[in-house]
């Protein structure tokens, strides 16, 4: 069955097309490892998992590259203001590695929790100082540099399709608006190296040929990617905030450098919405997996929750829509858990949850698909379907928990199931009122029942 992606470069869906051989070479956008990530960011990563699963299903090997900024992410994307991690370090009292470290770890942490598969490579930007410099000195070869009293820039006006992922009006940015440029030639130009300030002061900083300092955010991502993809891949994601500056400024950089087409499909994940605004580190105030979790809430409630939107639109997020998307997932998790394995697949289900998903993830359609089979009644091979199908769900729908049900309402349930089959029906609601009141929920799953914590 055909795959087909959206792709933000010509904003339509295509067919997927490997570039060469049979692995998908993608490079998902990192973490900036200064403070804790947040659900909004972790949405992001739910998606560029759900993709490789996707690609998986498909019979696609993948070889995915995530990165690490560990270093030249500053505080402005005008170039502007003080690296994050050095911010970080300061206001901690600690080494920028120790900070780098901490958070990469609870980041990792989260990845784990939400069933987020780890990439085949983490790549650190500290540790690819070397890659980076020679990337620039292949642009300064070539004309596209510049040097001002803080830094090497690059020129922006001498790359010829500048501003065509975001399709940014150029022209009208530049005469529409009247900004301090400092020493820029054109607005967009961004730093490909910045020099420390007074040096020894920063606690991360690298000799090169323009000068001591630290390298660009832009530069690391494309010096990276393709060390270990190539100078052309297959796929680069990150969230839709990326599009307008960071992922434009690698194509300019990396396709000024090579000549060559950077990335084929170029997809983006949309915000989680929070209080009417996206959720965002510079507002001081997020809310973590580890936050839910002590609301009662296990990472793939939230997982399961970000299916109910599709990655490209807008997810709105509530304690509602949380505490509706739980009832849901522990309902058909409880249910799933009490079918039993018939050796078969229902290749009509696995046929519409195909359709599904390789329609450019549609997982809502999935998830419809998926709720159509278990309460099917007539359907054959639900078991090995439904693992089948969470192979891209990732929510162990099929894991057995150890869940100690009490004596007393095992023996209520199994009475109400003998009245419901005598067609006892208001003796039967009785009981199932009754063990709600002790704090189980009864669920009626075809044959039989099933008892889940209320």
């Amino acid at each position: 069955m055909v795959l087909k992606l959206y792709n933000t470069l010509s904003r339509k869906k295509e067919v997927f097309k490997l570039l060469r051989g049979r692995e998908v070479r993608m490079y998902v956008c990192g973490p900036t490892v200064y403070w804790y990530p947040h659900i909004g960011n972790l949405r992001s990563y739910i998606f560029s998992d759900v993709l490789k699963r996707v690609l998986k299903f498909n019979r696609f090997d993948v070889k995915d590259v995530m990165n690490v900024t560990d270093v030249g992410h500053l505080t402005s994307d005008a170039d502007e203001g003080e690296d994050k991690l050095e911010k970080a370090a300061k206001k901690e009292h600690k080494k920028a590695q120790d900070v780098a470290k901490f958070y990469f770890d609870v980041f990792v942490d989260d990845l784990k929790k939400l069933n987020i598969s780890q990439p085949k490579i983490w790549s650190w930007a500290s540790k690819h100082i070397k890659e980076q410099i020679d990337l620039i000195k292949v642009l300064e070869k070539k004309g596209y540099t510049y040097k001002t009293s803080d830094g090497i820039y690059f020129d922006t006006s001498k790359f010829k399709n500048y501003g065509k992922l975001s399709r940014k009006n150029i022209a009208g940015l530049e005469a529409g608006k009247r900004v301090s440029m400092g020493e820029k030639k054109n607005k967009t130009d961004f730093a490909l190296w910045k020099f420390s300030e007074k040096l020894g002061e920063r606690q991360q900083e690298w000799p090169s040929p323009w000068g001591v300092g630290f390298p660009g955010w832009h530069i690391e991502c494309s010096a990276m990617s393709m060390k270990y993809l190539g100078e052309s891949f297959d796929i680069h994601t990150g969230g839709e905030d990326h599009i307008g500056v960071h992922h434009e400024n690698e194509i300019a950089q990396s396709e000024a450098a090579t000549g060559k087409k950077f990335v084929n499909f170029w997809m983006h994940g949309a915000f989680l919405i929070f209080f009417g605004e996206k959720m965002s580190k510079s507002k001081g105030a997020v809310t973590r997996i580890s936050d839910l979790e002590h609301q009662g809430y296990s990472p793939l409630n939230y997982r399961y929750f970000t299916f109910t939107a599709h990655y490209r639109k807008p997810l709105v997020f509530s304690v509602d829509a949380l505490f509706s998307a739980r009832t849901s997932y522990e309902r058909l998790r409880n249910i799933a858990g009490h079918i039993k394995d018939d050796d078969k697949e229902n290749k009509k289900y696995l046929e519409d949850f195909e359709k599904a998903i390789n329609n450019d993830l549609d997982m809502p359609k999935a998830m419809a698909v998926l709720w159509k089979l278990v309460r099917d009644k007539e359907a054959e091979g639900k078991f090995r379907t439904i693992k089948k199908m969470d192979s891209v769900f990732g929510l162990d729908l099929l894991k057995k928990d150890r869940v100690n049900i009490p004596a007393e309402i095992k023996k209520l349930a199994e009475k109400r199931e003998k009245l419901r089959k005598e067609k006892k029906w208001k003796a039967a609601d009785k009981i199932r009122r009754e063990i709600r009141g002790a704090g189980w929920v009864v669920a009626d799953v075809g044959v039989g029942f099933a008892l889940e914590k209320k």
